[in-house]
Order: structure tokens, then C-alpha cells, then sequence
């Protein structure tokens, strides 16, 4: 880095910084706590969806159980008769 670059660095630096406006603080909390609510919202929301799914697959399989072969549609043919 140059020594005037470095120097420019060395005054922003010592610089008092600039002041935070009063309402900032309290507006950066109502927004926190708008989000914290948002996603405590949407995590239940996944979780009552992932419910619901569960179920009706769990009450599907169990009216039509998909584990049970089909019985044939056609009969085999009668030799040896």
C-alpha cells in the first residue's frame, strides 16, 4: 500500500464516526422482530404441510395398499383337460 493511501486510511481511521441517527436502533428492532416472527410462522407452516402430506400418505396406503400384488385380469389357460 502507498504511503498516501496509507495516510488517507490513518485519517478515516482517527475520525470520529459519524452519528447514528436516534431512531435507527429501535427501527433495526421492529424489523428484527417482524423477521423473527415471519420465520416462526413459515417453520410451522412446513411443519403443519410435512403433517398433512404424512397423513394422507400414511391413510393412502392404508385404503389402497399399494404392497399387495393386483389380482390378474386375465385367467391362465386350461390345458390338460
Amino acid at each position: 500500500m502507498s504511503r498516501g493511501r496509507a495516510a488517507a486510511v490513518r485519517r478515516l481511521l482517527e475520525q470520529a464516526p459519524p452519528p447514528v441517527p436516534p431512531d435507527l436502533p429501535a427501527e433495526a428492532a421492529r424489523r428484527g422482530a417482524r423477521m423473527l416472527r415471519r420465520r416462526a410462522l413459515a417453520r410451522r407452516l412446513g411443519w403443519l404441510v410435512l403433517l398433512a402430506a404424512s397423513l394422507a400418505f400414511v391413510i393412502w396406503a392404508l385404503t389402497t395398499h399399494p404392497w399387495v400384488e393386483p389380482p390378474s385380469r386375465t385367467t391362465p389357460p386350461l390345458t390338460g383337460w
